[in-house]
């Protein structure tokens, strides 16, 4: 049965229109035991709390205000740990749900989700053996310009660039970083052995180093050298180089371990490159500045939805069409994500969350849920 809904309600960001839904009318809401959510919105919550109550959350500030969040979050942080009726009957009194609806492609609310995890490799604090490949620390020549204090029509947009004759250009490519345009410079975080294995960290942000003393060290996400992020995978498909079959995480990882020249040529193809920081403490941390939550945290693209907001996820098992359908929370963004209805569902760390994330591309749809004071100002304001 589809979800009972009311009209729709234009929202302040452009291609963002919000459908009000009862909440206990959204698919899987009844069978989801959402209470597994809520360490995740307690992490969430601690951040907005920080913050001024006149800070405008999201987009358009789309959410609200920071002060419209103080009962929820203080509402969350009252209830009891593992109470489903208490959490299940809490949100259903003081938020109202929304169905997130692509106003730009003909009011679709079917969009894509895929997954992402954290990864488990092998390196050494210096560099020994098939410890060749460095992770850097981020460069002190690189240059972050907002276009928008130049032009007005520009609000948001940013570069990143370097100096070179009194002139910004790009930042060095992947290519050229890897041919040693940042080598001898003290920059060096880690050296990790396998060069597909780097490869992938940068494109999934964080992971964990395992070191040869048996210790480890967590390293995320401290910046990247602004040039667009390229889907390696779309390429080797569209080119013939490996087969839909073979078109996972997994299976584009094995084929660049096999074939090392043509591999290494591919890879570089993504100008892309990341820097990263050692993480103490749980992580990896999110661009939220939380710890993720293994199966309850979504990257999301925060041109629409804004982060530290619950959101219900309605789509399918990697690889199957057996409903995954969820209450998450927007705790992250990422370099691919980007599009109204689209999101990154984190599955953990290591192979076993490899397994789900590799294979992960699924349509979906979600919800985004809002406090009723939030609600009301949308609802007339339209």
């Amino acid at each position: 049965m589809p979800p009972a809904q009311g009209p729709a309600v234009p929202s302040a960001v452009p291609g963002l229109t919000l459908v009000p839904t009862a909440i206990d009318s959204i698919p899987g809401f009844e069978s989801d035991r959402l209470v597994e959510a809520l360490p995740a919105l307690h992490l969430s919550c601690d951040r907005f709390l920080a913050l001024p109550e006149s800070r405008t959350i999201g987009p358009g500030a789309l959410a609200g205000t920071v002060a419209d969040w103080h009962p929820i979050c203080e509402g969350f942080a009252a209830l009891p740990a593992a109470d489903e009726g208490a959490f299940r009957a809490f949100m259903s009194e003081n938020l109202v749900a929304f169905r997130v609806v692509d106003g730009k492609e003909g009011a679709a609310d079917k969009g894509l989700f895929t997954g992402y995890y954290e990864s488990e490799l092998d390196g050494s604090l210096t560099p020994s053996g098939p410890a060749s490949v460095p992770l850097y620390s981020p460069p002190d020549d690189m240059v972050m310009a907002d276009l928008g204090l130049f032009e007005s029509d520009l609000q948001g947009q940013k570069i990143s660039g370097r100096l070179a004759d009194g002139r910004l250009v790009p930042y060095f490519s992947r290519a050229e970083i890897d041919d040693g345009a940042l080598a001898g410079r003290g920059l060096e975080l880690l050296w990790i052995d396998d060069p597909v294995d780097a490869f992938f960290l940068h494109v999934q942000g964080s992971g964990r180093v395992r070191l040869p003393d048996g210790g480890s060290l967590r390293v995320g996400y401290a910046g990247s050298n602004g040039l667009p992020f390229y889907a390696i995978g779309r390429h080797m498909l569209d080119k013939g180089i490996i087969s839909r079959d073979q078109a996972s995480m997994q299976g584009i990882r094995d084929w660049l371990r096999s074939h090392p020249a043509e591999g290494k040529a591919i890879m570089e193809l993504n100008s892309r490159y990341i820097f990263f920081q050692p993480i103490e403490g749980p992580g990896p941390i999110g661009a939220q500045g939380v710890a993720l939550t293994p199966e309850r945290s979504l990257a999301v693209d925060t041109a629409f939805i804004p982060l530290g907001i619950p959101v219900f996820l309605d789509t399918t098992w990697p690889g199957s069409d057996r409903p995954l359908q969820r209450l998450m929370v927007a705790q992250d963004t990422g370099a691919a994500i980007q599009g109204v209805v689209r999101g990154d569902f984190f599955w953990g760390t290591g192979d076993a969350a490899l397994a789900y994330a590799g294979k992960m591309k699924q349509p979906g749809s979600y919800y985004l849920f809002l406090p009723r004071s939030v609600a009301a100002r949308l609802r007339a304001g339209s």
